[in-house]
């Protein structure tokens, strides 16, 4: 009888990491009883600003990093209980490009596989090979390959062992346009499939584009973990961009209430939704003599929503 799909890929139950202190650094407590259930066959965002923790809870799910305290599940398998079932549930892309340069990446595969322990009659090299675009590059030496291409065949590794859930952390570090449009394209594909993918980035945009949910790490905790169109509307405001014919100094008269600033000769007003009227403001800057040649709102994006949750929040903290 089959088992029942689990209905999380990840499940972190009060995760705690603490590195001890040594000589040159005191104890750091990098993650503190972290909650986090990624939802099975979603494109899930883990984001946070550097040191945030992220990297610490992703090295605990792939078993480079042993946890502290609390409990986790990798597709419905404990970490401690069934290491092995849990292991071999995941496929992680690293930050940093770490390969034997002298394999080819045929090599590299079939090596891989082997680790996990895929039977020859079952491996897949060729098929994920031409999924990444590196089937005519299978016979070359890693060291021949760009940057570019060497991040694609880390993604190939990771999914050797046919894994149910893939973490991408930082994947398209340094790699071009073309290439990042190619990888999101596959990833896309995978999750399709029915692969649940994890992934980290500062790309901001790019988390926002593809993920269906996203949480937000700051100091070892979660500060928000929301479907990302409800993480959008958390700071319910906009910004009203009014571009004058002739290129404004100074706030117009009758608008030094509001928060407004100038841009490159343009006049910026962030306003929150139901608290002040579009219309007034732009009878007050008519009033104040100035002409308008052009005029839009502009939603928050994502950078609004994590830079209100993380450095803002910090300099409350320290204030």
């Amino acid at each position: 009888m089959t088992a029942p799909l689990p209905d999380f890929a990840l499940e972190a139950t009060g995760l705690e990491k603490t590195y001890p202190a040594s000589k040159k650094s005191p104890a750091k407590h990098a993650l503190k009883g972290v909650d986090l259930a990624v939802p099975r066959g979603s494109i899930f965002g883990l984001l946070g600003p550097n040191g945030a923790g992220k990297s610490t809870f992703i090295n605990i799910f792939a078993g480079l990093t042993n946890k502290s305290g609390g409990s986790a599940r990798i597709w419905g398998h404990d970490i401690d209980a069934e290491p092995r079932r849990a292991r071999a549930s995941i496929g992680v892309v690293p930050q940093e490009i770490n390969m034997d340069v002298f394999f080819t990446p045929e090599e590299t595969l079939e090596l891989m596989a082997g680790f996990y322990g895929v039977p020859k009659a079952e491996r897949r090299t060729e098929e994920i090979l031409a999924a990444v675009g590196l089937l005519d590059k299978r016979k070359a030496y890693v060291r021949q390959l760009s940057g570019g291409m060497k991040r694609r065949l880390l993604v190939a590794k990771a999914l050797v062992h046919n894994p149910p859930v893939l973490v991408l952390d930082e994947p398209t570090a340094g790699v071009d346009i073309e290439l990042r449009r190619q990888l999101w394209e596959y990833v896309v594909e995978l999750n399709k499939a029915g692969t649940t993918i994890v992934l980290t980035t500062h790309y901001l945009e790019e988390a926002q584009q593809l993920c269906d949910q996203i949480a937000i790490v700051n100091e070892g905790e979660v500060v928000a973990c929301e479907p990302t169109e409800t993480l959008l509307k958390r700071l319910n405001s906009k910004m009203l961009v009014i571009e004058p014919v002739e290129p404004l100094t100074a706030v117009p008269a009758g608008l030094e209430a509001h928060d407004a600033r100038i841009r490159n000769g343009a006049l910026e007003i962030t306003y929150k939704v139901g608290e002040a009227s579009v219309a007034e403001m732009i009878e007050r800057f008519r009033a104040s003599g100035s002409r308008i040649a052009d005029l839009r709102t502009e939603e928050p994006d994502l950078e609004d929503v994590f830079l209100a949750l993380t450095y803002n929040a910090g300099q409350a903290e320290s204030a």
